[in-house]
């Protein structure tokens, strides 16, 4: 068996942009595990969320098989690129409904992550995780959105701050996104201005980068990703 170069969980695995960070990872001779809703066939290893479990039930079961999976092994990364979006405003039919569902997309899946970054994350390893440009300010229009994705930049720097229970010079960071490139934005919003979208291929490349111990940001950094004539740059909030 030929020797893999890391080991890598991908929390989200299965959609657009986990779906790259696996390829990306997998193209370098890693180890990639995947959890979502879906397994993802180019992984190595898949745990499959339940949806119908309560947080604490979802959590005993990904941290038991992440357990399972790696034995005795330890993880170089943690990548959460889970999420999803829902708008609306207090007056929405659906407000409660949609900020439910934003808070189990972004919220759960951040603090699973985390939960598996304290018990199987090297020291010096890193977790990444993601929240939202718009989620800096208020968001009226996507109010359960904002919250959710502003909970995850809080959880960030909790988990960057000393005593957070995370391994030694262990990395947190949160990728802040404005709209990703990807197959469902482009059905949504046809008409929309693509130059200003992040490819997913920047942002896997730049966790392949933090993995290489190459361009890291400060611990707790919350990274714009603002791409202008199809140009992104990276800026700390």
């Amino acid at each position: 068996m030929e020797t893999m170069l890391g080991r890598v969980f991908v929390y989200g695995g299965k959609g657009a942009l986990g779906s790259a960070c696996v390829s990306k990872f997998k193209s370098k001779n890693w180890w990639v595990g995947s959890i979502d809703m879906k397994a993802n066939a180019e992984a190595d290893a898949n745990i499959v969320v339940k949806p119908d479990c309560n947080w604490q039930e979802q959590e005993t079961h990904i941290l038991q098989e992440v357990k399972n999976i790696l034995k005795e092994d330890k993880l170089d990364a943690i990548i959460c690129v889970a999420g999803g979006w829902a708008g609306g405003n207090a007056a929405n039919k659906d407000f409660v409904k949609n900020t439910d569902l934003m808070w189990k997309q972004s919220v759960w899946s951040s603090v699973i992550a985390a939960s598996i970054a304290s018990h199987h994350l090297k020291e010096g390893g890193f977790l990444s995780l993601t929240g939202a440009k718009a989620a800096l300010e208020e968001t009226p229009g996507m109010i359960g959105y904002g919250m959710a994705k502003a909970a995850v930049h809080q959880l960030t720097k909790s988990l960057a701050a000393k005593d957070s229970g995370l391994p030694k010079d262990s990395l947190v960071a949160s990728i802040l996104p404005i709209t990703l490139d990807t197959p469902m934005n482009r059905k949504w919003m046809p008409k929309a201005d693509t130059s200003k979208w992040t490819p997913l291929e920047f942002v896997a490349d730049l966790f392949w980068k933090w993995s290489q111990k190459q361009e890291r940001p400060t611990n707790g950094s919350l990274l714009q990703l603002i791409t202008n004539d199809n140009k992104t740059e990276v800026t700390a909030a």
